[in-house]
């Protein structure tokens, strides 16, 4: 099924990136989500970040990512008619979608006892920073604090040798936790089609982070700091490694079973010597002698370009990849076949976005583009059945723009 949400209404009432993102990948494969901003506008719309938010001088590539496929309403929820349009929405929702805090999810009547009761079929949907329990579940939390600082993220992946952490590229934890939620909620409806009841689904960012880092938190559990396994030069297989080519790239090589692969490696390389030494015979030797196999590689590496590696590795049927950098992925063969960057078309104007990476029957997601704000607030107002003099009486009476 080319369309797997179709006939599925989402109402977001979210901001920035985390919880929209979410509703982005439900758009994405047909659900009908409708983005509720306030009148002002989300405030993603105006975030100036690496040329490609506002500041960028056309369209807002942050904020059409974030919220392609959708539909905008510019709705004052705050005031009492506000209200009264966005339980209307509610009504024919199945999912709503909300990154609010919950102390003031309770101070609007939108906390997840009040709607499940009202809404028994509704999946209710909630992304946060710390989870909904405990001393912090109502402190602020953004992906740089929650996910990237607090999550361990940062810590992680700073060389030990520097006076601070590295910056955390954008929106790495929104839109891992954006991913997250999506599949809740598609848990969610399917419980849902089972049981006849809704859900309450919970990600919070510091749950991402701790997913991400499950491998380092299993040492962590086991009393083994993450730190303890060698450096490069010294691993515990050093067929698991990077290399540095002669033209100062790099070779990622994941032979995690070493033993298959070490053999017919080296008769690649021409290199049946480190086949017949004995700190080299097995896995277990590699280990005992791993600076010195790491050595011998670095070496053989160091003898060609990465381009003749390519030439060299390209029938090898083992796990190896030339590091790339972000500007070659996006002309990545694998990624143009596979369909991993999409092609909005926008009334004359064409841009490039990420891919959501599930497809289905083969075929990746057809991207649309983002909403203007409000941009569908008088279409969904007369779907409700409001008139034209009811849309009027809005306008004056600021609810909605």
């Amino acid at each position: 099924m080319r369309h797997a949400f179709e006939g599925v209404r989402v109402v977001e009432l979210a901001q920035w990136v985390f919880v929209p993102v979410a509703g982005a990948l439900l758009a994405d494969w047909g659900a009908d989500v409708i983005h509720v901003e306030p009148p002002d506008g989300d405030p993603y719309r105006g975030l100036m970040t690496q040329g490609i938010g506002a500041d960028r001088g056309g369209v807002n590539l942050s904020m059409a990512l974030a919220n392609r496929g959708k539909r905008s309403i510019a709705l004052n929820v705050r005031a009492e008619r506000g209200q009264e349009v966005l339980h209307q929405l509610l009504e024919g929702a199945d999912v709503f979608l909300t990154s609010l805090r919950q102390g003031a999810l309770r101070r609007l009547g939108l906390d997840a006892e009040a709607l499940t009761a009202r809404y028994p079929r509704l999946v209710y949907a909630r992304g946060h920073g710390y989870g909904v329990t405990g001393p912090d579940a109502e402190r602020a939390g953004y992906d740089s604090s929650a996910f990237w600082a607090r999550g361990g993220l940062g810590h992680v992946l700073t060389p030990p040798d520097r006076d601070y952490p590295i910056a955390q590229r954008g929106a790495m934890g929104d839109r891992n936790g954006g991913m997250a939620l999506a599949f809740g909620v598609a848990a969610g409806l399917l419980r849902r089609e089972r049981t006849g009841r809704g859900s309450v689904v919970d990600v919070s960012l510091l749950a991402t982070a701790m997913a991400t880092l499950s491998s380092d938190l299993l040492a962590a559990l086991n009393g083994t700091p993450p730190t303890s396994a060698g450096g490069r030069e010294s691993p515990p297989n050093p067929l698991v490694n990077t290399f540095r080519t002669k033209d100062g790239r790099h070779v990622q090589l994941v032979f995690l079973d070493a033993d298959r692969y070490w053999a017919p490696f080296c008769a690649l390389l021409g290199r049946q010597d480190l086949v017949d030494d004995p700190r080299f015979g097995d896995l277990a030797a590699r280990r005992t002698h791993s600076a010195a196999c790491v050595a011998a590689l670095d070496e053989e590496f160091a003898s060609r370009t990465l381009g003749e590696w390519q030439q060299v590795l390209a029938d090898f049927d083992g796990p190896w990849a030339p590091v790339r950098s972000v500007a070659e992925l996006i002309d990545d063969p694998q990624v143009v076949a596979n369909g991993y960057i999409g092609t909005v078309e926008d009334d004359g104007t064409a841009y490039r976005l990420p891919n959501v990476p599930v497809q289905f029957d083969g075929e990746p997601a057809h991207l649309r583009r983002a909403p203007e704000l409000g941009e569908h607030t008088e279409a969904v107002l007369l779907e409700l059945g409001y008139e034209w003099q009811d849309i009027a009486s809005l306008q004056a009476a600021g609810t909605i723009p």
